[in-house]
């Protein structure tokens, strides 16, 4: 029997897959529990459409994404850090820095979706790698400065 998967189905496929399965497994296990739908052609219409669409939220995502990574880029950052005599850190600076820096400017990115190569230990210019989307990172560049 063929059927579309609704869900996820760890061993089977994953949500929108076509699948040939047992009759029994597909009336016993898969319908009662919502898992799947029988692949007739209106459902295979609908799963098409539903298809269509995301496709269209992808993109329009993607762009925006492009987007905010253009505006990120053009801001100048700058993360305060406590440091010696010799501009060496007390401690270092994290994403949340960075994040923090940013929502001072308006900008809300996630810490999560910031990293950084090294760590960071003492004044000077450095860059960050922020993962917006899938497909869209960028490189923003930010400078650690004396705190007063």
């Amino acid at each position: 029997m063929k059927v579309i998967l609704l869900q996820d189905v760890k061993s089977l496929g994953k949500r929108g897959d076509i699948k040939e399965v047992a009759n029994g497994y597909a009336r016993n296990f898969l319908m009662p529990q919502k898992l799947a739908q029988p692949a007739s052609s209106g459902n295979l219409n609908s799963l098409e459409h539903e298809q269509r669409l995301q496709a269209e939220r992808d993109a329009k995502a993607l762009a925006k994404a492009r987007e905010f990574a253009a505006e990120l880029q053009e801001k100048i950052i700058t993360v305060p850090g406590k440091c010696g005599e010799s501009g060496r850190l007390f401690g270092s600076v994290t994403s949340a820095d960075i994040a923090q820096a940013l929502a001072a400017q308006g900008v809300s990115v996630d810490k999560r979706k910031i990293e950084l190569s090294e760590p960071v230990k003492m004044l000077g210019r450095y860059e960050a790698d922020v993962k917006l989307h899938a497909e869209v990172h960028c490189k923003i560049p930010f400078e650690v400065i004396k705190a007063e």
